[in-house]
């Protein structure tokens, strides 16, 4: 089956970028230099297609509280223009994915599931669905969702605006007009920069595209492929779905123990049962518990996904993502270990390709934006 395109697909390929599959879809990879495309969101901005992301939209008189029971967090409590990260989980306490939910009315959420996960969210909220007066909606392919990421985004994307954006504060969201076009404008990102994600129709989006592009000319905006995403999200510490999460993966073992709504004392969710206990067992540092760190290496080689993680000889865990950090100028790595080599300060090594890397736990995030 080939891979589905984004309504940019000519715009990537003129821009001269290289494709590549990506969860079933056809996506930029980079345009040129992925290190320049980095740099570009680092020191003033770069432009993303994320077209490929889920769009889900929840309505109904039962909205809030249905969505309070599909994921972990409490999101009726959300204000009409707010956003917060959240997690669906499985009975067991696995993630079936991470996603951020926009509450766009009272009755009215907007879920964006990831590209490759989108499906079974789909298929997971249709069968909770039983018993709330609830209507789910898939708008994927009618959507298109694009984000300007970096120090110079609100003064790109201002520009366009049809009324100021400085006072639109981080994880909220509103209906604009961008160049005349509507959209759903959302402070949001995904590479530790300030920046916005923009929701809209398909068929805007090569207007809005190269609007953005022109005014955004003299302020260094560059349009930035997966590639750069990934080393952004990963230098901000941000988990990618497959790497660090799966249904494999419990919340609690990549810190994301306060997403969980265990302190909502009445309120029923899917896997809280099993979360209950995964916390307990994870308070009690019982053997076997694992915990996602930081590691910093010092040399030029980096551990990559997979690469076993050694204390003394022995494997106590495995990296999740790695790669050479083009900010920092060093490896840098994520990786899940044994609790006890968790501190900061620990010395550990990696297995890469069969030799030896030192690396110590660093605090998270690696970068934090001035």
């Amino acid at each position: 089956m080939s891979d589905q395109v984004t309504a940019l697909r000519a715009e990537h390929e003129r821009l001269g970028a290289r494709m590549t599959s990506f969860a079933g879809w056809l996506m930029p990879l980079q345009y040129g230099s992925q290190l320049a495309e980095h740099r570009a969101v680092r020191e003033s901005a770069g432009l993303f297609d994320l077209s490929h992301m889920g769009t889900v939209w929840v309505s109904g008189e039962d909205a809030g509280a249905f969505l309070d029971f599909a994921f972990v967090g409490s999101l009726s409590t959300l204000e009409v223009g707010q956003a917060k990260y959240t997690l669906m989980c499985t009975p067991e306490g696995g993630i079936i994915d991470d996603l951020i939910v926009y509450r766009v009315e009272p009755d009215r959420y907007l879920t964006v599931p990831n590209a490759a996960n989108t499906a079974g969210v789909l298929a997971e909220l249709a069968e909770r669905s039983t018993g709330f007066s609830v209507e789910i909606t898939d708008s994927t392919q009618a959507t298109a969702l694009l984000a300007v990421q970096g120090p110079r985004a609100a003064e790109i994307v201002g520009g366009l605006a049809a009324e100021p954006v400085g006072d639109l504060r981080y994880y909220r969201a509103r209906w604009t007009t961008l160049a005349g076009v509507r959209v759903l404008l959302a402070r949001t990102g995904y590479t530790g920069e300030d920046g916005f994600e923009v929701v809209l129709r398909a068929p805007d989006a090569v207007a809005l595209w190269h609007e953005l592009l022109a005014t955004g000319a003299d302020a260094g905006l560059e349009p930035a492929g997966l590639a750069a995403r990934d080393s952004l999200r990963l230098e901000a510490a941000m988990p990618l779905y497959g790497n660090e999460l799966t249904r494999e993966v419990d919340p609690f073992t990549v810190g994301f123990g306060g997403v969980v709504g265990l302190r909502r004392k009445t309120a029923d969710f899917v896997g809280r049962p099993a979360l209950e206990r995964i916390r307990e067992a994870h308070v009690a540092r019982e053997p076997g518990r694992r915990v996602l760190v930081g590691l910093a290496g010092e040399g030029r080689r980096a551990a990559r996904a997979g690469s076993p993680v050694l204390r003394d000889g022995q494997e106590i865990g495995v990296v999740t993502s790695g790669l050479p950090s083009p900010t920092l100028g060093h490896p840098i790595a994520l990786a899940v270990v044994d609790v006890a080599a968790a501190e900061v300060g620990t010395a550990v090594e990696a297995d890469v390709r069969g030799r030896s890397e030192p690396l110590t736990v660093v605090e998270r995030p690696f970068y934090r934006r001035p």
